[in-house]
């Protein structure tokens, strides 16, 4: 890690597949050790997005500890629309409904992140929410978007940081939320570690 003015030389992995997470964390000089987790995500019955990123988060983390009492990064991204909570579209008609739905509209990025290690039961999470609004898309926009397939593996059917963005008018908040993790939030949690 190449911050020393959070914690000089720890060792951190990152319970997270997304490359976004991976290059988020990079961009500020964090090298992770990446090792994916296979939880199970699906949405307990009356739960919000709020709750759902917080548990998944935590869940992540404390799993990907569990392999040899390390530190571990966990976090979970959803967006809420109108109080449903919108996940990866199934398929191209499925994204571009979503689009749809979004146009002219604002929703929340809600992303849950949490540290854990075994090792001596230390423990942070924090929930962070953006909102963000839509431009109004004509159908043509929504279409020439689905066909680049951006939007197929991106809750919500898009993604910020890349073609996306011209799809967003505005947010208030974290622009490294949407993306898939706050950066300001995870370096405060990162100071909070005990040495």
């Amino acid at each position: 890690m190449a911050l020393p003015w959070l914690v000089p030389d720890l060792f951190v992995r990152l319970a997270s597949a997304s490359p976004r997470r991976l290059a988020l964390l990079q961009q500020v000089g964090i090298e992770p050790e990446v090792t994916p987790v296979h939880i199970d995500e699906t949405v307990t019955p009356g739960e919000t997005a709020h709750e759902m990123v917080t548990r998944l988060a935590r869940k992540k983390a404390q799993s990907g500890s569990e392999l040899d009492g390390q530190l571990c990064l966990g976090a979970d991204t959803a967006l809420s629309f109108k109080g449903q909570i919108l996940g990866k579209p199934a398929d191209a008609a499925d994204a571009a409904s979503m689009l749809a739905a979004l146009s002219g509209q604002q929703h929340q990025v809600i992303t849950g992140v949490a540290l854990y290690r075994c090792s001596d039961g230390f423990q942070i999470w924090r929930t962070v929410t953006t909102q963000v609004w839509f431009k109004s898309l004509t159908a043509l926009e929504i279409d020439a978007y689905v066909v680049t397939e951006e939007p197929l593996d991106k809750a919500g059917g898009y993604g910020i940081q890349a073609m996306g963005a011209f799809l967003v008018e505005r947010i208030d908040g974290s622009y490294s939320n949407v993306v898939g993790l706050p950066l300001f939030e995870t370096l405060e949690m990162f100071k909070a570690i005990p040495v």
